[in-house]
């Protein structure tokens, strides 16, 4: 028996997207406050990894290979800043509350608009620009963050490198016990 073909960055990217939609039409399907709690935690630590290891891998490769990866990749950290405000903002917030639903469709809509952006322009560019070995190696990288990464918003902490590579494993191996310590599953 053979091992899976390594996904590349664009493709782990592409089904990360797939399967953070599926959480939230799950999210959006759920009456119940504490399961539609659970389900949004769920999204939140999503989330959270996918976004450290976009900033770690992918913006920085953006950056380096597309005549404008600057303006592209500061349009998206925005998202990202905004994404994490609202996530904070949720995880304070009692889902029996209106507010909860509110942020909840918010943040669903801005990360559908995300998915979009990413999916219309970045990626298909960035596959254009980068060799297939490259992307394959950036793929096995942007798996490995997301398993490192927090587990919770943290929307001051750096979102480039080289501080978000230095930080961002020991703030997710804190998250990590926070949550074995509050019983918050991940």
């Amino acid at each position: 028996m053979t091992e899976p073909e390594q996904q590349d960055l664009v493709d782990t990217v592409i089904a990360d997207h797939r399967a953070m939609t599926a959480l939230f039409d799950d999210v959006e399907a759920s009456g119940d406050a504490r399961h539609r709690r659970e389900l949004v935690e769920r999204v939140i630590v999503a989330l959270v990894g996918h976004s450290v290891a976009e900033e770690r891998y992918l913006y920085p490769t953006a950056r380096r290979v597309l005549p404008d990866g600057d303006e592209v990749v500061e349009h998206q950290l925005t998202a990202h800043a905004d994404a994490e405000r609202v996530m904070r903002d949720l995880s304070r917030t009692d889902p029996a509350d209106p507010e909860f639903a509110r942020l909840v469709h918010s943040l669903i809509d801005d990360v559908r608009h995300h998915i979009r952006a990413e999916e219309g322009d970045l990626l298909p560019r960035l596959r254009d620009a980068c060799d297939a070995a490259e992307l394959g190696e950036l793929g096995r990288k942007f798996e490995q963050s997301k398993r490192l990464a927090p587990t919770r918003p943290h929307p001051a902490a750096p979102n480039q490198p080289p501080a978000n590579t230095i930080l961002g494993p020991g703030m997710g191996l804190i998250d990590r016990v926070r949550d074995a310590m509050t019983g918050r599953t991940t």
